[in-house]
C-alpha cells in the first residue's frame, strides 16, 4: 500500500514542480518513501480534524522538499487533486516551502536547521502534558550543518524526549555538491550515540525496513530515536538518480513525460 502511495506522490510531486517552474525536485523524490511509510503506516493523522490534541506531529525540517508532502496530505484527504494545480502559483497557500497554513502542516519552514528544534519544543510539551502522541521530524544531511540542530539534540536527550523521532535523508548531496566536500558529517551514527540518541540505520526506500524501525520507537527508553535513511537523490527518476544539478533544474514537458512513463513501468 505505501509503496503505491509513493509512486503516486513522486508523479505528483513532478507535476507540481513542472506546472510552477520551480525546482528542488531531487530534493523531494528522495524522500517520498520516507513520507509515505509515515502517513500510511506510522502516524496517527486524521484528515477530519487536522487539528485533533490526539494527533502525531511531523515536521519537515528541509522545507524545499514541500511538494512531496502536499502530495502526501492529498492522497490522504487533507486536500483534493485539484488543490495540488495552485502550488506555487500568486496566492495559494501551497507555497515553494511548507506552510503552515496548509491543512495537516504543523510548521513552516525553509532556512534549514528550525526543524529539529521546533520538534523538541513540541515533544517536550507532550511529555509535561502527559499525552501520548509523537513528533517526528525529517531532516536533510546538508543541514546538519546548522549548529542549531546539535543544540536540539543535547537538549532533547537531556530530558529524555524518548516520544520525539528524528529521521535523516541521508542522500549525501545538497545544493551544489557532494554533503562530504561541503562539510563532512561522518562518523554520523557515532556522532549521535554520543549526543545521547538511540540510533538506527536503513535503506530509506525500503518501505517494510522503514515501517519495522519507525513503527517500534522509542527503541531505548527514555531516549529519542534518530533514523539515518541511506537514500538516492531523485530516486525513481534515472535521470536525476544522483545528480546534484537536479537540486535546482525544473524538467521540461519531454522530461516529464519520460519520468512519468518510469514511474509507471
Amino acid at each position: 500500500m505505501t509503496q503505491a502511495l509513493s509512486t503516486r506522490m513522486r508523479a505528483n510531486a513532478l507535476q507540481m514542480v513542472h506546472r510552477a517552474k520551480a525546482s528542488h525536485i531531487a530534493s523531494a523524490l528522495s524522500i517520498c518513501d520516507i513520507v509515505a511509510v509515515l502517513y500510511g503506516k506510522v502516524m496517527r493523522v486524521d484528515p477530519a480534524q487536522p487539528k485533533t490534541p490526539e494527533r502525531d506531529r511531523f515536521i519537515l525540517s528541509k522545507g524545499h522538499s514541500c511538494v512531496a508532502v502536499y502530495a502526501a496530505l492529498a492522497e490522504c484527504g487533507f486536500m483534493t487533486a485539484n488543490d495540488l494545480l495552485s502550488y506555487g502559483q500568486d496566492h495559494s497557500v501551497l507555497m515553494n516551502h511548507i506552510s503552515h497554513k496548509v491543512a495537516g502542516v504543523e510548521f513552516s519552514t525553509g532556512s534549514l536547521g528550525h526543524g529539529l528544534p521546533f520538534g523538541t519544543g513540541k515533544a517536550l510539551a507532550a511529555k509535561r502534558l502527559q499525552a501520548a502522541w509523537k513528533t517526528y521530524v525529517l531532516l536533510s544531511d546538508g543541514e546538519l550543518g546548522e549548529g542549531s540542530n546539535w543544540e536540539a539534540m543535547m537538549f532533547a536527550a537531556h530530558h529524555g524526549l524518548d516520544n520525539l523521532v528524528a529521521i535523516i535523508d541521508y542522500n549525501k548531496l545538497q545544493s551544489l555538491t557532494t554533503v562530504d566536500e561541503t562539510l563532512r558529517v561522518e562518523p554520523l551514527a557515532e556522532k549521535f550515540a554520543a549526543f545521547g540518541w538511540s540510533v538506527r540505520e536503513v535503506d530509506g526506500h525500503d518501505h517494510s525496513a522503514l515501517a519495522a524501525a519507525l513503527c517500534a520507537t522509542p527503541w531505548t527508553a527514555g531516549k529519542p530515536s534518530i533514523l539515518i535513511a541511506h537514500t538516492t537523490k531523485g530516486k525513481g527518476v534515472s535521470y536525476m538518480e544522483d545528480k546534484v544539478e537536479w537540486h535546482y533544474r525544473t524538467p521540461n514537458a519531454e522530461q516529464l513525460a519520460q519520468a512519468l512513463t518510469e514511474l509507471q513501468g
